[in-house]
């Protein structure tokens, strides 16, 4: 991204294909009209900023909030840096 579009990145998309680039050749995952993506058509997930909220996901089943600039998670909420660690 930073190399084809200097000037245009937008952080939010940085965050998801982060977080996609992880999870890809690993795990089957969709987009998903509830949230950002679903993994394995079972987990659902939603990629944000450090004030994200779980709004969005609320009334899902195993749905979780990858937030960035969070060091340690709790609950349905994560660190989106550990979708580093799936290689």
């Amino acid at each position: 991204m930073y190399t084809l579009a200097k000037e245009n990145i937008v952080t939010r998309n940085v965050r998801e294909t982060f977080f996609l680039n992880q999870f890809k050749g690993l795990h089957e995952i969709n987009p998903s009209n509830a949230s950002d993506f679903i993994v394995d058509k079972k987990f659902t997930f939603e990629i944000g900023r450090r004030n994200k909220t779980q709004k969005q996901i609320a009334t899902l089943e195993h749905a979780y909030v990858a937030k960035a600039g969070i060091e340690i998670g709790f609950g349905n909420i994560i660190p989106v840096w550990l979708s580093g660690l799936m290689y």
